[in-house]
This record gives C-alpha cells, structure tokens and sequence, in this order.
C-alpha cells in the first residue's frame, strides 16, 4: 500500500512544480527578454529547470536607448556581484550619461562601460554606437556553447557557472535592433492550457491517494474486528 501511495504523490508533486514554473511564466509574458523554463525531472524524480533560449518577438518603440537583438548573443551588465548577461535591452542613461539597466548597472562596451555624451545616438546591426556622427564604442555582445551554464537571477539577469571570461565568445552573427525591445518567448494562449492540464492531472493524482486512503481505512478497520 505504501508504493501505492507513493507514486500519486510523486506525480501529484512533479505537477505541482509544473504548475509552479507556468505560473511564473504567466506572470511574466509581458516582462521584456524573459525566457521561459522547461520543467524534466531526473530518475530520483528531482526537479530539473532548463532555460528554453528561443527567440521573443521584436517589438519597436521608437525609443533610442532601447535595443533588442536579433539573434543569438547576449548584453554585458557590470553588477556589484559581477559580469551579468541579459537579453533586456531597456536601457537608458544615468546623471553621468552612462548607458545603463533599470537597476542602473552599467551596458558593457569593447572599453567597459559606455558613456554617451551628446544628443544623437545612433547604433547600427552590428552594434558600432555613434555619438553625432563620431564613434564612441561597440556594445560588447556574447554567447556560450554551452547555454546550460547560464543560470536566472532575477532582473532578467543571468550569471555563468564556469570560467566566463574563457567562455565568452562572439556570436558569428550580431543583429542589434535599435528603438526596439524583445518581448518575452511565452505565448499566453499555451501557457493557460498547460496550467489547466496540470491542474487536472494534480487533481486525479490527489484522488488516487484518497481512494488509496480510503481502502487502507476500510482494511485496517476489518483487520481489528
């Protein structure tokens, strides 16, 4: 009776986490460069998160300090805890006119942070930044062979486990967007009908071990008399 138990609950588990990890997807469809999660578990029936790194839709906004890409890579945020990666391109400038995230961390350039001093800035497809006409820096943008390194933490912010300055490389390909954001790779529409599924199944799991409940119940009631 106790293995019995034990696999509805299992599964009634690895639903809950399934639900758990659409919710937040849900709850960040609008959340510019968010990318979504894919749930697995391993044979011990632990949780496993892998980050799906496809391609959010590009949206314009007219605004010139936002930049999406349009390929792979990654923008460079110089953290207090450290080289961030992220593919959130609002950014805007700080009292000091340095390009910076809305947690005011500075862009990375080819010379660190970049700093913008004057009133047109224009950046091309392979993110050379001009200043009134002048060139002022190259936005630094990076990729990893391997994407499972790259771990969420929070703020659209992604750090590297291993030795990031060895694994950094150019993307064969650079496609920056100016005036434009990249939205979030969550469609809504399959996220709510996989929330509904989950739920279902949490529920038939969590009736199986009532009725298992129920039977142990009855048999140990009958045992005693």
């Amino acid at each position: 009776m106790i293995l019995q138990m034990t696999r509805p609950a299992q599964g009634g588990l690895r639903q809950e986490r399934k639900l758990e990890a659409t919710s937040n997807h849900l709850a960040n469809a609008d959340t510019v460069g968010f990318k979504k999660d894919v749930v697995s578990f391993d044979k011990m029936f632990k949780a496993n998160l892998n980050t799906d790194f496809s391609q959010g839709q590009i949206k314009p906004t007219d605004n010139k300090l936002d930049m999406a890409l349009g390929d792979k890579g990654f923008f460079k945020i110089n953290t207090p805890d450290g080289i961030r990666y992220t593919r959130d391109g609002n950014f805007n400038l700080n009292t000091a006119g340095v390009l910076v995230n809305q947690n005011g961390y500075p862009v990375q350039g080819d010379n660190g942070d970049i700093v913008l001093n004057g009133q047109n800035v224009e950046i091309n497809e392979a993110g050379e930044i001009r200043v009134d006409r002048l060139p002022v820096d190259n936005l630094d943008i990076v990729m990893f062979d391997d994407m499972t390194n790259l771990k969420k933490q929070g703020s659209d912010l992604f750090s590297y486990k291993g030795d990031a300055a060895a694994d950094e490389k150019q993307p064969d390909r650079i496609v920056v967007k100016q005036g434009a954001l990249e939205a979030s790779n969550i469609q809504v529409v399959d996220e709510m009908a996989g929330m509904i599924d989950h739920h279902r199944m949490y529920e038939t799991y969590q009736k199986m071990m009532q009725t298992f409940d129920g039977i142990k119940t009855w048999r140990d009631e009958n045992l005693t008399q």
